[in-house]
């Protein structure tokens, strides 16, 4: 039997895919488009309403993982759907259903280009929910790390730490980044909420 995504062990995801960063390639964005194009033409705007490019590959001035993040939204009425997991899985990805943490509701991940037989590939993960996710806060974010280098560089320091400490541990790699995001985001935040009472008075 032919071991699939699905069987594999957080020891395996580890082992077989470790934390690798690399400088930032202008041609991600090329390549971010030809699949943001092949997913709509295969599934088409009625399902598919927004595909955003983000994560440190969508941030121009940083170090990054050579994969291609995607944040695609759908109509609340179709988040597992069966027919659109089936679309995705003939465009060759692998479909995760993400639980419930904290304050982000559940909704649906897909990857692909994870060869397990040690082909090189593109890989592209796919983060697929409604638009009232918070998981949408993570293009504030990658707006606000290309308008902002000094933060920019500040989070490509901690990846390239966390990288060196955490090759082999996914799991802590993302989680040490959690911080840094949130704190962002609050700067974000506090800054709209600036702009508002500028603009109202």
């Amino acid at each position: 039997m032919k071991k699939t995504l699905h069987d594999l062990t957080k020891e395996d995801w580890n082992t077989l895919f470790p934390i690798k960063l690399v400088d930032h390639n202008p041609e991600w964005k090329n390549i971010y488009e030809n699949e943001k194009n092949r997913i709509l033409n295969k599934i088409g705007v009625e399902k598919i309403l927004r595909i955003e490019h983000f994560g440190s590959s969508s941030i121009t001035s940083i170090k990054s993982k050579p994969y291609i993040d995607l944040m695609i939204e759908i109509p609340k009425e179709l988040l597992f759907d069966e027919k659109l997991i089936d679309e995705f899985t003939e465009l060759g990805y692998s479909h995760f259903k993400v639980p419930a943490r904290e304050d982000i509701e559940e909704y649906s991940s897909f990857g692909k280009g994870y060869n397990l037989d040690g082909t090189k590939a593109q890989i592209f993960h796919i983060h697929m929910c409604p638009k009232d996710n918070v998981m949408w806060k993570q293009i504030d974010f990658r707006d606000y790390l290309n308008s902002n280098s000094k933060r920019a560089k500040q989070y490509e320091s901690l990846k390239v730490e966390l990288a060196t400490k955490f090759k082999n541990d996914r799991g802590s790699y993302v989680l040490g980044k959690t911080d840094f995001v949130n704190k962002t985001l609050e700067i974000i935040k506090e800054k709209a909420s600036i702009q508002q009472d500028v603009k109202m008075h």
